[in-house]
């Protein structure tokens, strides 16, 4: 069954520390549905900190609240999820982890065999990218619309576009299947 809560807008906060403020009015302007914390530090106290001040603000906006790659760091402050790439930990080892009622999504690029297989892994989502060309991953591989369709067709999970996604051209990643749209530079540059 598809989880109705992704779905719309997906932010990503920027690679470096935050500024509460602007992504609080982003959430609010923009009615983002899903945030993801993504800062690539080896500052634990500095990512325990910062994702304790989204917890808070995503709890207070009714915003799910997903972490980039650090099941541990999900656990610790309870988000309602982790985004995992290809070579984080399987999925099976996350969920016994972190439970059944967390979100677990994963990156699958433009293959979708990894879909096929993060859903029989009991995934919650699948994301498709890169759509556009992407500032923030600009030699990630490209992902054509036409694999969100397939996606769609066969998958029985939300799917999330991702890369290059602007509020010009999400209508097209959401035309060809996607439930929610990733944005990073969209909403925050």
């Amino acid at each position: 069954m598809l989880d109705q809560r992704i779905q719309g807008l997906y932010g990503i906060t920027p690679n470096n520390n935050l500024n509460i403020a602007l992504i609080e009015r982003v959430i609010t302007e923009y009615q983002v549905n899903i945030l993801q914390y993504r800062h690539k530090t080896n500052d634990e106290q500095l990512k325990l900190n910062e994702a304790q001040q989204l917890l808070d603000l995503c709890l207070t906006h009714n915003t799910l609240f997903i972490v980039n790659d650090d099941i541990n760091l999900c656990e610790k402050v309870g988000a309602d999820g982790v985004h995992l790439g290809q070579n984080d930990a399987p999925i099976n080892t996350v969920r016994k982890q972190l439970g059944e009622k967390a979100i677990i999504g994963v990156s699958c690029h433009n293959q979708l065999q990894l879909a096929f297989e993060a859903e029989a892994m009991g995934a919650d989502y699948v994301a498709f990218g890169t759509l556009f060309n992407s500032i923030t991953k600009p030699t990630a591989s490209h992902c054509p619309l036409s694999v969100i369709k397939s996606a769609k067709e066969k998958l029985n999970l939300p799917i999330v576009g991702i890369g290059g996604i602007t509020f010009d051209n999400q209508k097209l990643a959401f035309e060809s299947g996607c439930d929610a749209v990733a944005m990073l530079n969209g909403l925050f540059s």
